[in-house]
Order: C-alpha cells, then sequence, then structure tokens
C-alpha cells in the first residue's frame, strides 16, 4: 500500500509540472504577442525620425524620442523573450521570463545630462538661463520627468576654500538645487579641462542616460531641436558629436591660445580632430570611459582639445554636427543669450 501511494503521489506531482510549465508557455507566448503589438503600433516613429533626420530637419519633440527609446527597449525585450522561448522548445521546459511591470508606468532612461559650465561670478548668466530654457522648480523637475533631460550647473570651489564666493554658490544652491559642485576643482580657467572631465566621470556614475553634454552658461538650448538630432544617433554607441575641427596649435606663451605642449602635436602644431565651441556630447560609453580612466587621462590647456584627446586610439565615431556650431546664424540647437 506504501509503494503505491508514493506512486500516485510521484504521478500526481509529474502532472502538476506538466501543467504549470504548459501554463508558463501560454503566458509566455501572450506576453510576446503583446510586446509585439505594441512595438508594431510604434515602428512607425522611427521611420518617421529616420525621414525627417535624413532630410535635415526637426520636427520631431523630445517626447517622440522617447516613444521610440521605450520602443527599442521593447524589442529587446522581446528578442530576450523570443530567445527564452526557443531554449524552453529544445529542453523541454519553460525557463523562467524576463520580470513585466505591474501596469504602473517604468522609470524612463534620461535622454541627456547637460552640465552648464559656469564661474563663481555669473550669477546673471545663470538667471538668464534659467529663464530661458532651464527652469527651476517645478519646471526643471518637469524638463527631467517629461522630456528626459537632466540640465545642472557645473562649478568648483574657489582658491580660497569657504570664503564668501563659497558661501554665495552654497546659497544659491539651496535655493535653486541645480548645481554640481566639485569640491576638488578650483575655479579657474587653467582647471577648465580637469572641471569637464570630473563632471562626465560625476554625471556617468550617477545618472544612466543616453548621452551626456558639456555647455557653457551663455547660451539658450533648444530643448526639442537637440532631443531629435541627438535621436539620430541612438544607434551608435561610442558617438562624440559636435562642432568639429582641427586647428592651430599656439606655442607662443603671451596668445590667448597658447599651448604649453605644443610640442606634442608635430612640426606643423595642427591639433587632432576634437569638437569645439560652447557645447559637444558624448554617449553613455564614452562617459563611462572617462569616469573609469579618470586619474590617467592627461588635461592640455582646453578643455575641448583635452576631450577629444581622450578619444584618440579609441573606436569612436567623430559626427560633425553644424547644429553644434551656437555661433553660427544656422544653428538649430544652441544660439547665444
Amino acid at each position: 500500500m506504501a509503494r503505491k501511494g508514493s506512486s500516485i503521489r510521484l504521478s500526481s506531482s509529474r502532472i502538476s509540472s506538466l501543467l504549470l510549465s504548459m501554463f508558463a508557455t501560454f503566458a509566455s507566448f501572450y506576453v510576446a504577442g503583446r510586446l509585439w503589438q505594441e512595438s508594431q503600433t510604434r515602428v512607425h516613429l522611427i521611420k518617421e525620425l529616420d525621414r525627417v533626420t535624413g532630410q535635415g530637419k526637426s520636427a520631431i519633440s523630445v517626447d517622440d524620442t522617447l516613444k521610440i527609446i521605450a520602443c527599442r527597449e521593447q524589442k529587446k525585450t522581446l528578442a530576450a523573450l523570443e530567445m527564452e522561448l526557443s531554449a524552453a522548445r529544445q529542453e523541454g521546459f519553460v525557463s523562467k521570463s524576463p520580470k513585466l511591470t505591474d501596469g504602473t508606468e517604468t522609470k524612463k532612461r534620461p535622454l541627456v545630462v547637460i552640465g552648464i559650465m559656469t564661474s563663481l561670478g555669473n550669477k546673471k548668466k545663470r538667471d538668464a538661463v534659467r529663464q530661458a530654457w532651464m527652469g527651476t522648480g517645478a519646471s526643471l523637475k518637469k524638463l527631467e520627468s517629461e522630456k528626459g533631460v537632466i540640465a545642472r550647473f557645473v562649478i568648483g570651489r574657489s582658491a580660497n576654500k569657504g570664503d564668501s564666493m563659497d558661501k554665495s554658490i552654497d546659497a544659491e544652491n539651496s535655493q535653486t538645487d541645480d548645481f554640481i559642485i566639485l569640491d576638488n576643482v578650483v575655479e579657474a580657467p587653467e582647471e577648465a579641462s580637469k572641471k569637464v572631465k570630473l563632471f562626465f566621470a560625476y554625471a556617468a556614475d550617477r545618472w544612466d542616460a543616453q548621452f551626456y553634454a558639456k555647455a557653457i552658461d551663455n547660451i539658450y538650448v533648444n530643448i526639442d531641436a537637440l532631443g531629435s538630432t541627438l535621436a539620430a544617433h541612438l544607434e551608435n554607441p561610442r558617438a562624440y558629436i559636435g562642432c568639429m575641427k582641427s586647428g592651430e596649435v599656439f606655442s607662443e606663451p603671451n596668445h590667448k591660445w597658447y599651448e604649453p605642449e605644443w610640442w606634442k602635436f608635430g612640426d606643423k602644431k595642427a591639433y587632432f580632430r576634437h569638437a569645439y565651441g560652447e557645447m559637444y556630447v558624448i554617449t553613455h560609453a564614452l562617459a563611462r570611459f572617462v569616469s573609469i580612466n579618470r586619474d590617467i587621462l592627461h588635461s592640455y590647456a582646453h578643455d575641448d582639445v583635452s576631450t577629444g584627446s581622450w578619444f584618440v586610439g579609441l573606436d569612436v565615431k567623430h559626427v560633425d554636427e553644424g547644429k553644434f556650431c551656437c555661433s553660427a546664424w544656422s544653428s538649430a540647437i544652441c544660439a547665444g543669450v
């Protein structure tokens, strides 16, 4: 009788396992079907983006850009689910499927973190930026939550730490909460390269964004134009985007753009290709590279040259994007304020 009871329990256990496996299989196919339908309804956005950006226009807003990103994330989830289903067929059972949301909206990945380089005495410029495009308080939070754009002023400390200038910045930040304060950077022209490097490192460590942008505090940024331009490079994991040039290296100490290490650039004294000017952008992978190697990346006299030097020798796509030439009348992304 004991053997018979044991046999019945074993048979019941096998039936339960089979039913559970069948249920999991049907559930997985159902989820896959729903994800496929969702991606099909949105795929026209990607086609429209390719059409518009191919014509040099910027008609697609950041909202549409974020929808495209979400669509691509869903396609990745679908591909992973299909791989699991294929493995389940080969092994004779259904493996665990990726966790799905419970119906609540998942947190959007930020599109871009913009670090606005500012100085201790530039409060009027910062106020102009806040009024022109960045916003404060609720409007700044709305820019982050709805547009996926995180904007912060980036500043170092006074050479005399703790003086009235430092206290003024701390007081301003307590009111606006829109600063990245780099305590180990002295706010001085000769530390500009270090300041940009530590901004990229800090931002990459804190925010998992698609892109990271360096800007200055006297430009107006067209957020929708920036979003549609960056969306065209979502498939380039190592894109370095900006107004590109090579430029002359100046060896005269009294010259405005003097480069103390001019001898490193050869007899013709010409810089390597790099983004210059008021604004340029790098992808998440490049920002992570800067973060990991921050202690060994060399800095030259000028921050834009330094940034370009960090990517020499890497498999990086240099994108010469005229829309980032903020001083040009044709710039669609940035202009002086």
